[in-house]
Parts: C-alpha cells; sequence; structure tokens
C-alpha cells in the first residue's frame, strides 16, 4: 500500500473558503520575517552567547520574567474571586462597572499612568490625605511597585471579564441540579464554577503573561531607572538611543524566542469553549446565602472599584482645565484627531477582516479533525504577539528607507504597523 503524503492529504481537504485565511497567515508571517532581516542584515555578526555571559542581559532577562510572573499571579489570582462575586451578586451601576472594566483594554497607556500618577504618585491624592495627618507615603510608584500597579490595573479587569463570561457560560440545568442537591456556596464553586474558570486559566495567565513580559511604555514612564529595565525596553535604548542595530537585533530575537516558547506552551494547555460575549443577567438564584458570602462578595466588589473607576476619574478631572477649551480650538489638535480617526478606521477595518478569514478557516479545519493544521495558522497569525514592536517599526524603516519621499507614507506606516 503506498504512503501518503499529508502536503497531499492538506491539499485535498483545502476548500475556497479556506484559502483566504492561509494566505493572510502566510502574508502576516513573511510581513514580520522581513522586518526581523531588515534590522539582522545591519547585524552581520551577532554573538548569541553574550544573553548569559553578560550580567546586563542576564538581569534584565530575569527582571522582565520577574515582573510579568508576579503581575500574572495577582491579576489572575484576584480575577478569581472578584468575578466569581460579580457573578454572584446583582447591584446598581454592575453593567457600568463591566463597561469600565472594558475601557482599561482601550485606554492609552500614558492616559492610565497619568492618572495613576494622580493618585499613587508623589504628589497625588493619597500622598495629599497622608501629608495631612503628618505622614508621608509609604510607597513609591516608580520601580516594581508601579510597573505591578500599572500592569494588575490593565489587565485584573480583563482576567475577570474573561472569568466572567466563562461563568456566564455555565447551562441552567447545572445551576438548577445544584439546588436541587442543596449545594452551598463552596461546593457549587468548586464542582460547577471552578471548573469553568480552569478553562480558562491558561489562556488568560498565558496572555497577561506575554503583553506584560513585552511591556514598554509602562516600564518606561514607571520603571524608575536601569533597574528596573525590561527586555522591550533594553531595545529601545540600544535602538533609539545608541542606534546599535546589532544589539537590538541580539536582544529582539532572544525575546522572540521566549515568547514563542511561551505561545506554543499556552496553545499546547489552552482549549476552545464557547463564551457568552457580553454580560446577559442573573442566571441563577442562591438558596443559601448568608451576610458572610455577602460581605466577602462586595468586599471584593468595592476592591476592584476602588482600583479600576479613581485613575479614570482623575484622567477626566485633570482633563477639564482652562487649557480645555483653548485645545479645542487649536486646529493642530483636529489635524491630529483626523489622522487618529483614519489610521483607528483602516486599522481596525483590515485587522477584523484578516482575523475573520483565518478564523473562518481554522473553524472549518477543527470541524473536519484538522487540529494541528488549525493550531498551525493560528499561531502564524499571532506572530505578532510574540515579536517587540520597535523590532517591527525599525524594520520597516530600514526597508522603506531607500523609497524616494519616505515622509510621504507616514499615515500608512502605523496602519500596516497596527494590522500585524
Amino acid at each position: 500500500m503506498p504512503l501518503i503524503n499529508p502536503l497531499t492529504v492538506f491539499v485535498r481537504l483545502l476548500k475556497p473558503v479556506q484559502i483566504p485565511g492561509l494566505l493572510l497567515s502566510i502574508g502576516i508571517f513573511l510581513f514580520v520575517l522581513m522586518a526581523v532581516n531588515a534590522l539582522f542584515a545591519y547585524s552581520p555578526v551577532l554573538e548569541v552567547t553574550a544573553i548569559w555571559s553578560d550580567p546586563y542581559y542576564r538581569h534584565i532577562t530575569t527582571f522582565s520574567f520577574y515582573q510579568a510572573a508576579l503581575s500574572t499571579l495577582l491579576s489572575v489570582l484576584f480575577a478569581i474571586p472578584i468575578s466569581h462575586a460579580l457573578f454572584r451578586r446583582e447591584f446598581r451601576g454592575k453593567a457600568l462597572l463591566l463597561k469600565l472594566f472594558a475601557t482599561t483594554l482601550v485606554l492609552p497607556v500614558l492616559v492610565a499612568v497619568f492618572g495613576l500618577l494622580a493618585i499613587y504618585g508623589n504628589s497625588g491624592v493619597l500622598a495629599g490625605i497622608f501629608e495631612y495627618f503628618d505622614s508621608i507615603l509609604p510607597f513609591s510608584i516608580f520601580g516594581l511597585n508601579g510597573i505591578l500597579l500599572a500592569h494588575v490595573f490593565f489587565n485584573l479587569p480583563f482576567a475577570c471579564r474573561l472569568f466572567l463570561q466563562a461563568l456566564n457560560a455555565i447551562p441552567d440545568k447545572q445551576h438548577q441540579l445544584a439546588t436541587h442537591l442543596g449545594m452551598k456556596h463552596w461546593n457549587k464553586f468548586r464542582f460547577v464554577e471552578w471548573p469553568q474558570i480552569v478553562a480558562q486559566l491558561p489562556h488568560a495567565a498565558g496572555l497577561i503573561f506575554m503583553l506584560c513580559f513585552s511591556s514598554f511604555a509602562t516600564v518606561m514612564a514607571l520603571g524608575g531607572g536601569p533597574k528596573s529595565t525590561t527586555i522591550e525596553l533594553a531595545i529601545y535604548q540600544a535602538i533609539k538611543f545608541d542606534f546599535d542595530l546589532q544589539t537590538g537585533a541580539l536582544l529582539a530575537l532572544w525575546q522572540i524566542c521566549i515568547c514563542a516558547v511561551l505561545a506554543v506552551f499556552i496553545q499546547k494547555l489552552s482549549h476552545s469553549s464557547s463564551l457568552t460575549a457580553n454580560y446577559q443577567g442573573p442566571k441563577n438564584t442562591f438558596y443559601h446565602d448568608s451576610w458572610i458570602a455577602k460581605c466577602w462578595d462586595f468586599s471584593w466588589i468595592i476592591v476592584i472599584s476602588l482600583l479600576v473607576i479613581p485613575p479614570l476619574l482623575m484622567v477626566v478631572i485633570s482633563g477639564v482645565n482652562t487649557q480645555f477649551f483653548v485645545v479645542l480650538t487649536d486646529i493642530k489638535f483636529w489635524l491630529a484627531f483626523k489622522n487618529s480617526l483614519l489610521i483607528a478606521f483602516f486599522a481596525a477595518l483590515i485587522a477584523v477582516s484578516c482575523a475573520f478569514f483565518i478564523l473562518l478557516a481554522s473553524r472549518q479545519w477543527r470541524l473536519i479533525g484538522l487540529n494541528g493544521y488549525a493550531d498551525k495558522i493560528e499561531m502564524l497569525a499571532t506572530i505578532i504577539l510574540v515579536t517587540p514592536g520597535l523590532v517591527i517599526s525599525t524594520g520597516l524603516f530600514l526597508l522603506l528607507r531607500e523609497i524616494g519621499h519616505f515622509s510621504s507614507l507616514a499615515l500608512y506606516i502605523p496602519v500596516i504597523n497596527e494590522d500585524a
């Protein structure tokens, strides 16, 4: 019996609806490869052994892992009781609070940093309260403390929403069965709700870890010095200030390898599950409630509210000042606003369209049992998550620097970069 070539089988199973997604995934991979290769072309000698022989490289690698692991642990650990409390309790303003959770995902990093500084900075609200009582703020927001605080501010609401969606996906019959069996809170959490949360833990923790590991603006604004430097920031320093492309390429290759291993590991642990898109109201009734359980739940709700609402409120309060109307009448503001809208609109349109076709191809292969091919096309499309943004930008610059009138492409390059 002749051996069957897997490539031949794959070509036979390839349908027209899957071709756009496959081509787009390959295109994204080639785009990233070209940008990284352009950086390597200006770095003829890469001393890979310097990564573990140089104390500075070892320090930034260790610190990158350390701050990302702590940020992930705090975000995921606190998200479990908070999402569980939000799932069990109804109160006025719950829908608004969940919408504010989504705001932290789209809020510009520097804007959020300004809000955090207004609360926790040396001249912030908390410092003023301590000063009123003739005391000083017991911590500094700069350094590891500030990095962890900012990362938790961004990622804890995201993890809460993800876990809450998983809990909302529990069928009503399971809630009814738990009620008929007389399950109390702990037993219901252990046998009904916890498996739903566990199913999302690898995905949530992995994504948060990679976001924190490759964090740039947060570390640059709140790092406070060389002691709190990550690999991403070291790449920026090497390329931007020293124009040392060799060091930048070496560190970029190191970060890509680390994040790629993490991405593959996370994908092996994760599995897809159906989640509701939005909160749809209470789905269960608890007959074994107590004042202790209510105090426990609302304490966590207060904690997340105090973390999310004050910085956002301070951003609004600080923005409404005497210069507010001056800015609105400045033509430069409206030009920048127009460019921002154009970049955001076309980047979102292209990115969502590409994601649709890629996921369509992935879904078709999963329906016929080709999970391996589905995993590979998704990995090709998400390669940008493991590639430093500065490397992509610098690679594009090196590729396009030979083109005449390079400045005329300034509006289109961010669209391409954001789509990737």
